[in-house]
Parts: structure tokens; C-alpha cells; sequence
């Protein structure tokens, strides 16, 4: 991989394959090291979130410099995309650390760690006000539509 930080992404491939992460498991990785898969369980039998869910991690050219692009997946039968008043239908989280609040000391893990942070201390079953105008137009991914972060209480 010619990535300018690929012994910083190593370092973390290796730390996540042996991670003690509670309720997060690497299913899945590319060769080189740009694309992540993760299955999450969100913990302390929460009510909303009795199925794991799926995610998928992409690292730019400019990781760890910029977050890396993050989404929930579907799979018909078996992942759905988790009901939360961040996360859009099309799996787009709007969280402040996949955009305004990044720092290059963030990592992979810290992202994992905050979804799933997020999930768990959700109550709300609902998705976003403007879910289906959102889905309607949204780009590839989260990061290229200039979210507003302005809600914390979620």
C-alpha cells in the first residue's frame, strides 16, 4: 500500500484483530487496508438493539488527517440499519466526530466505540426529521453533505 500513514493504519489493523472491543468484531478487511467491516452489538440488552448490525469503515488518502468515511449496511436477512434519530435509512450517521470534531489523535476504534456509544444510549426509535428528503439526494456517502451538528441530547 502507498498510503503516506500505512504503518499508522497497520498499527491499527493489528490492534483491532486483537481488540477486546466488547460487542465490536472486524468481520472483514481488503488487502490494503482501506476498507473495514465490522459486526456491532450494542450492549447491556438494550431494548431497540436486540441484533447486531453491520458497518463498513473507508479510509481516504487523507486518513488520519480526515475521518474516514463510515456507514451502517443492510443485508437482506441478516443486518438491518440500525433506527436512530442520527442515522438515516441509507445508513449515513451524522456524528460530529466523522466530521467537524476529527482530529488526526482519532481513530478507527474511537469511531467504533462512539457509534456504538450512540446506539446505546439511545430511547428514541425513530430516524432523523428529514430522513426521506435526505435519502432522496444524499451523496455516497455522509461526509460529502456538510452536516449541521447541533443536537447532543441524542
Amino acid at each position: 500500500m502507498s498510503h503516506p500513514f500505512y504503518k499508522r493504519i497497520l498499527k491499527e489493523y493489528r490492534s483491532l484483530q486483537k481488540a477486546t472491543l466488547p460487542g465490536i468484531e472486524l468481520v472483514s478487511n481488503n488487502e490494503e487496508l482501506s476498507e473495514f467491516e465490522f459486526e456491532m452489538v450494542v450492549l447491556n440488552n438494550h431494548q431497540l438493539y436486540k441484533e447486531p448490525v453491520k458497518l463498513i469503515v473507508k479510509l481516504t488518502d487523507e486518513y488520519p488527517v480526515a475521518p474516514p468515511k463510515v456507514k451502517f449496511l443492510q443485508e437482506v436477512g441478516a443486518y438491518d440499519i440500525p433506527m436512530h434519530p442520527h442515522v438515516y435509512s441509507n445508513g449515513h450517521i451524522c456524528l460530529n466526530l466523522l466530521g467537524n470534531d476529527w482530529t488526526p489523535a482519532c481513530s478507527i476504534e474511537s469511531i467504533l466505540l462512539s457509534l456504538q456509544s450512540m446506539l446505546e444510549s439511545n430511547t428514541k426509535q425513530e430516524r432523523p426529521p428529514d430522513d426521506a428528503r435526505y435519502v432522496r439526494y444524499a451523496p455516497a456517502y455522509a461526509s460529502a453533505s456538510g452536516f449541521v451538528y447541533h443536537d447532543d441530547s441524542v
